[in-house]
């Protein structure tokens, strides 16, 4: 007779033996659900939900007034696609985003080289250069309105003391953006500046060293050495300028109101006076993502012609 016999006890059942493993592993998974859900709930909230919404208002002719709501199908979206406002709304915004990231991104690395090349007073000189991007929009919008004022602004004291001609700036067609991408570039460079400073902060000085062995003078080191090592940054500040530029808004609207003429309304002004001068919060939904579904496109080309260039 076995001993489990004579001493009538049974072994526990091979299920019944509790991992103490699998229960932790659980435990934690409860956990970490339970750290995530207060963000997951405002996520759905303010974002998801917002968004899907939207997208059915999209399809009806509702009013800011609550009037309407029936459902149109896609009028909303064919009236957008022939809406001549809206291209050149477009346009404008396309136009801003040219001008701006160029110098946002070769302006930045020249301040960048010129710092990190020890010139004098390095604190300085950052400070200057990050200090415009912590103020608010609204600050940012007066000082340059004040700035080319055509009576009592810098610019055209500026202008006059060179011997040129002043201009009302913000008032004729032909200057209204430039005055908004001078205003932008002064506010934002600085963020690029530091993410460029970082990078050059980042390249091991021996590459110098070894590339001035070889009698390689500052020009050559820079072009083959510190370009290289700075491609993956300049992927990324496009990538963030591009979009940033395409949500132009707070400048224009500070600034210019949208004019002359409509000369600098970008598309999200435009979807705002749709919305909320207009009253039509269907077609104005509508509009939002046709710029949406365009900023997907122009994301996913711009990602793959920098992964090539960089490969």
């Amino acid at each position: 007779m076995s001993t489990t016999a004579q001493t009538g006890t049974t072994e526990p059942p091979v299920a019944a033996i509790t991992d103490p493993g699998r229960t932790r592993r659980s435990s934690d998974r409860v956990a970490g659900w339970l750290f995530v859900a207060p963000f997951l709930v405002f996520f759905v909230m303010f974002l998801i939900w917002p968004m899907i919404h939207g997208i059915y208002l999209s399809f009806t002719d509702i009013s800011l007034t609550g009037a309407g709501g029936a459902f149109v199908g896609l009028e909303n979206y064919a009236e957008a696609f022939r809406d001549s406002d809206m291209w050149r709304s477009l346009g404008n915004t396309a136009w801003f985003t040219l001008l701006s990231t160029v110098p946002l991104v070769v302006i930045a690395l020249v301040m960048a080289v010129l710092v990190e090349q020890g010139l004098p007073g390095q604190w300085l000189w950052r400070l200057s250069f990050f200090m415009p991007f912590l103020l608010a929009s609204t600050v940012i919008s007066q000082i340059w309105v004040w700035i080319f004022n055509p009576q009592l602004g810098a610019a055209n004291a500026v202008m006059e003391m060179l011997g040129f001609e002043g201009r009302a700036w913000l008032q004729d067609p032909a200057t209204a953006m430039l005055g908004i991408v001078i205003a932008t570039v002064w506010w934002t460079i600085g963020f690029n500046f530091l993410l460029y400073l970082a990078a050059l902060q980042n390249i091991p000085s021996q590459q110098y060293e070894a590339a001035s062995i070889d009698g390689a003078g500052r020009f050559r080191q820079f072009w083959s050495i510190t370009m290289p090592q700075l491609l993956p940054t300049t992927v990324l500040i496009l990538l963030l300028q591009v979009l940033a530029s395409l949500k132009l808004f707070d400048q224009v609207y500070q600034m210019t109101g949208g004019g002359p003429g409509g000369a600098t309304r970008s598309i999200l002004q435009y979807v705002y006076e749709v919305g909320f001068t207009a009253f039509r919060f269907g077609y104005s939904a509508a509009i939002s993502y046709v710029f949406f579904a365009m900023i997907i496109v122009i994301s996913l080309v711009q990602l793959r012609v920098m992964r090539r260039s960089a490969s």
